[in-house]
């Protein structure tokens, strides 16, 4: 049972607790032998090793391993997770099917995940197929791992419908008709593409070339799906080995399944999959994928119940997934949006074409892929909910050729950064009721260069502006660049909700998130839902209680406020300091106290100094 939680800790965590117990590992370096140190030290407890953990963290263990994650208090965490992971975990592993696992990895509880960190199967499957890479980059890998997690899950549909029709035979149901499966909505697949087929031949040196030949036939029978599949399988430099094994790997996962798609275990294997490999490609990755926590927080705030729903960045689709789950979680149908966007990438394109069908989302992304601003694949749209995350101070947008165009109602964006075109193209197709979530750099909150300042004066004058967010830093794999969100509104008298008219909300939510590693930062849940409750109070919306000022973190301002800082929209300028709790500790008595604490740690630092002076003589000796 210890090792099976310790399993589940970051390196980081568990060098800390090594440290912290100072328990000899022969190499620090490697995370298996910190878990072996820590299982077999009779002087940490699992207690001991949980205790420094945040409330947050223990949260994430409960539910990855399927303990119940309620209450407050951490002490209650800890003895769960210190008492009840054995058996949680005997009763779960008859009824959930797990890939076969790395040497070092656990087995998890499939869970509904809550947060970025919170992983189960999904990760053990990612560092299984990792494995299988070889030398491919991410960037490339990524296609054939997501086409054949794509072929698995309409296969595995596929065959429970065939099972479903051939024991309704004398019904006069026909399992080999391909109108049968389009009328319930599932694709048809060709008895040459079928998962069955290609797993009994993974061993052949063919098996590129009989997964190309797949994802053509699967194309030529499914009109939608037409130039959307990855067809390059047969290629000399994948090593048809590894291809085979990754497709027995894949064949280990039930997706397309009833059961399984209520779980939505195919969308958290291709988000999961999609993040990583974000991760992987660094900066080339946030090209087709947003962060989660960055996508929820501006679902949750723009709260998409009804209407059309327009991305015109859309990457792999992650704005309109979290739209759907979004009403599916508050008791709406999915049928009541309207799914609408464009994507200029080819690859990112079909990714998103894929990653919609998987969830059986019908959107509109036009027949191919096209750039936003010069081939507008929906010039007559008028959306009531625009959501995207653009490129950030895109230079390379072709704006020069651009001069004239009617979008730039509030301003001519400059010809070297993209970030007011988009403001403008995303005002430009809002309906009279509409709004606007979307991420930006900061920079867009109060640069003066080539006539940004201007435009911004325009939209704000225009009373469009709604809400501003500042972010904390490090949420995206993509960029370093400061980021925050932009909320508009066509008409604040809007019956909806309250008259906003001549308001602007600020929200500095730059203290907020947590850090899941040593790069990457995410927002909580907890965080998630303070800073979409304090739009929705402010905002009036039914049901969400009553806005009130919080020094240092929002404050409902005027446009005459917003004039007197020269229409800059950085939050910090208008939210002020954060109040300060007086502890009523004397100042004599606190002086003391502080001075003698430090002294400690001076001292402390001289020991640690020692230590490490000691066995750096200690290498030299040798």
């Amino acid at each position: 049972m210890k090792r099976e939680i310790l399993n589940y800790l970051k390196r980081d965590e568990l060098l800390a607790a090594v440290e912290r117990f100072d328990i000899h590992v022969a190499d620090r370096r490697v995370r298996d032998q910190l878990v072996d140190a820590l299982v077999v030290s009779r002087s940490a407890s699992l207690e001991q090793i949980l205790d420094p953990l945040s409330r947050d963290r223990l949260k994430e263990l409960c539910r990855a391993l399927g303990l119940d994650d309620s209450g407050r208090e951490k002490a209650l965490m800890i003895s769960r997770l210190a008492g009840g992971a054995a058996s949680a975990r005997a009763a779960d592993a008859a009824a959930t099917p797990t890939p076969p696992l790395p040497p070092s990895g656990p087995r998890a509880k499939t869970q509904e995940p809550k947060s970025g960190g919170d992983l189960g199967f999904e990760r053990t499957l990612f560092q299984a197929a990792d494995k299988l890479r070889n030398n491919l980059d991410a960037a490339e890998y990524k296609h054939v791992v997501l086409g054949l997690i794509f072929l698995k899950y309409i296969s595995d549909a596929f065959d429970e419908l065939h099972a479903k029709l051939a024991a309704e035979v004398d019904q006069g149901a026909d399992p080999e008709d391909p109108d049968e499966y389009r009328a319930e909505r599932v694709f048809w697949v060709p008895k040459e593409a079928r998962w069955t087929t290609l797993q009994a031949n993974a061993k052949q040196a063919t098996i590129g070339q009989l997964i190309d030949d797949a994802m053509v036939a699967i194309e030529r029978d499914n009109p939608s799906l037409k130039g959307v599949l990855p067809k390059n399988y047969g290629r000399p430099q994948l090593d048809k080995q590894r291809l085979g094994e990754l497709v027995d790997l894949i064949g280990t996962i039930a997706l397309g399944s009833k059961a399984d798609q209520s779980k939505d275990i195919l969308g958290r294997v291709y988000e999961y999959f999609l993040g990583e490999f974000a991760l992987a490609e660094g900066k080339k990755g946030g090209q087709f994928y947003t962060p989660g926590s960055v996508v929820r927080l501006l679902v949750e705030m723009l709260a998409p119940y009804k209407g059309r729903v327009y991305d015109p960045a859309c990457g792999s689709g992650g704005m309109f997934v979290s739209s759907e789950r979004f009403i599916q979680e508050h008791g709406g149908r999915v049928g009541d949006i309207s799914v609408f966007g464009q994507e200029s990438n080819p690859t990112t394109w079909r990714l998103a074409k894929m990653n919609l069908a998987i969830r059986g989302i019908e959107a509109n992304l036009g027949p191919e892929n096209a750039d936003t601003f010069h081939r507008d694949l929906h010039p007559d749209l008028r959306a009531d909910y625009v959501i995207a995350n653009p490129p950030f101070n895109d230079s390379d947008w072709g704006g020069d050729r651009l001069r004239e165009d009617p979008r730039w109602k509030y301003g001519i964006p400059p010809a070297r950064n993209a970030n007011f075109a988009w403001v403008q193209h995303f005002v430009h197709h809002l309906a009279p009721s509409g709004q606007a979530g979307f991420v930006l750099a900061n920079g867009s909150m109060s640069s003066n260069q080539s006539g940004e300042g201007e435009i911004r004066k325009s939209i704000v004058e225009a009373d469009l502006v709604d809400c501003m967010v500042a972010l904390p830093g490090q949420l995206f794999y993509s960029t370093q660049i400061p980021a925050c969100l932009w909320f508009l509104a066509r008409d604040k008298r809007d019956k909806r909700f309250r008259d906003r008219r001549g308001e602007i909300l600020f929200i500095d939510a730059r203290k907020l998130g947590r850090m899941i590693d040593r790069v990457q930062r995410e927002l909580t849940d907890e965080d998630v839902a303070r800073i979409a409750a304090t739009y929705h109070a402010w905002r009036g919306d039914k049901g969400a209680g009553t806005y009130e000022d919080v020094a240092g973190f929002c404050k409902s301002d005027t446009l005459d406020e917003v004039r007197a800082h020269q229409h800059v929209l950085t939050p910090g300028r208008y939210v002020g300091a954060e109040d300060v709790e007086d502890d009523d500790e004397p100042f004599e008595v606190k002086f003391p106290r502080l001075v003698k604490k430090l002294e400690e740690q001076f001292a402390e630092s001289d020991r640690l100094g020692a230590v490490v002076r000691a066995s750096l003589a200690g290498l030299t000796d040798g």
